[in-house]
């Protein structure tokens, strides 16, 4: 079964940086992008970053300019550089794969990202 390995999440301070990464394990096929998504408390979940098998990339406008989303085709991982974080970052980052031929999308368990003033 095709499981997504999240880790790097954890505490850090307001303008300090993290590093996410995802690792899809199990046989994984026709990866068509591969993304971020986060969910803080009394939010909807929502976008961060996503990148395509073709290279094109997409930030919530929230975090252009601070993220930086980079993938692996040959490893299947996804990681997502943060930088001068800020509070209103902290919420549960979810790694999302989406597959063609069949489509589906699998997420991670999601990971904690809090980021204290």
């Amino acid at each position: 079964q095709v499981q997504l390995v999240e880790s790097g999440g954890g505490l850090v301070q307001a303008g300090g940086s993290l590093r996410l990464s995802c690792a899809a394990s199990g046989s994984i096929v026709n990866i068509a992008a591969m993304g971020w998504y986060r969910q803080a408390p009394g939010k909807q979940r929502e976008l961060v970053a996503a990148i395509t098998s073709g290279g094109r990339v997409d930030y919530a406008d929230s975090v252009k300019g601070r993220f930086t989303i980079s993938r692996d085709n040959a490893k299947n991982t996804v990681s997502l550089q943060m930088s001068s974080l800020k509070p209103e970052d902290t919420a549960v980052y979810y790694c999302n794969v989406r597959v063609s031929w069949p489509f589906r999308n699998y997420w991670g368990q999601g990971t904690q990202v809090t980021v204290s003033s």
